[in-house]
């Protein structure tokens, strides 16, 4: 069973009853390795399977479930925490789905909560979350004004009651990076979910989801990100996406994760050169789930660092790190 196994079984999951021991083995080991389980879970939803692959996947659906509860209530608490102060809060990524009940979040498992602010607000919203109980996970001054000077994001926080993360980004890519999405329009257009709570309009939660996979990181995890632009791509209006994308500098990311969406998960497309590099990265995992091509992976991750930096500051902050005793895996 390889990656490509899994990409399957979530695009049709009647391939699944055919699997004798050693495929489910493979595949149960991927689909936890790319954070995927309890979706496939729920994408083989009644189908005959083994009793014990059911009881995984019983499990996985509920350890999905138990996620998605407590990071409405992160949400909710950081809610509370930002009430006596006038700007609006946006939910990102997998809370967002979830809170707004979207397919992107059946099945999903949930990390940190991700919230999107104006940053004007930063200092305030920063303040009220430390008064509210939460602590920076590390206390490092270089890293602290680095996240300040040219990230999109406050430094890691971490609550000291219930030690759960929260990332407070007040854009979807670095200041650094090559594109300037327009935060402004974003925050704008952004529609609510609850009292006090948002989310980014349809296209732009594409927008975002094709910026974090495409523009932003090296892939890893990517069978994941890409599966939720499958997901959000529903009744979307091609020309609608195309303008917004157009508008953030994102087009060329929305129109390749449009198309390895199509090509792994959907009806198949035409797929360039560089497109079927960026799937061979998808897809570095062995049967097992251990990633693979270590070359290729190293490649994508110094082409992360490269799209987030220019090369003066790149040298500089790489020179820092080396110097403060980090190694990179």
């Amino acid at each position: 069973m390889s990656a490509r196994g899994l990409v399957r079984a979530l695009r049709d999951p009647d391939v699944v009853t055919a699997l004798d021991a050693g495929g489910w083995n493979g595949l149960i080991a991927m689909a936890r390795a790319e954070r995927l389980v309890g979706t496939l879970a729920l994408r083989i939803g009644d189908r005959r399977v083994p009793d014990a692959v059911r009881q995984i996947l019983d499990d996985a659906r509920l350890d999905a479930e138990r996620e998605a509860r407590q990071a409405l209530w992160e949400a909710d608490r950081a809610t509370e925490a930002l009430a006596g102060i006038d700007v609006p809060v946006l939910l990102l990524k997998g809370t967002a789905y979830a809170a707004a009940g979207l397919r992107a979040g059946q099945g999903r498992f949930i990390g940190d909560l991700d919230i999107l602010v104006p940053r004007e607000a930063m200092e305030q919203v920063e303040h009220a979350l430390l008064r509210a109980g939460w602590e920076w996970v590390k206390d490092d001054p270089y890293d602290d004004a680095y996240y300040r000077q040219w990230m999109h994001e406050l430094p890691p926080m971490i609550h000291a009651g219930r030690d759960r993360m929260i990332d407070v980004h007040h854009s979807i890519l670095p200041l650094t990076a090559r594109q300037a999405p327009d935060m402004a329009a974003m925050i704008a257009d952004a529609v609510p979910i609850a009292k006090g709570l948002y989310m980014l309009s349809p296209e732009d939660r594409i927008c975002h989801a094709a910026a974090h996979l495409l523009a932003d990181g090296d892939l890893a995890g990517g069978l994941r990100n890409l599966w939720d632009i499958v997901c959000l791509l529903d009744g979307i209006d091609p020309s609608a996406l195309e303008a917004r994308a157009a508008r953030h500098g994102l087009a060329a990311h929305v129109g390749q994760a449009r198309r390895l969406a199509a090509a792994l998960y959907g009806e198949g497309a035409r797929l360039s050169f560089w497109d079927r590099i960026v799937a061979a990265r998808l897809l570095a995992r062995d049967g097992w789930g251990r990633e693979r091509r270590k070359p290729l992976r190293f490649a994508f991750s110094v082409r992360s660092h490269w799209l987030r930096m220019p090369p003066g500051l790149l040298a500089r902050h790489l020179f820092t790190k080396w110097r403060k005793g980090h190694r990179p895996v």
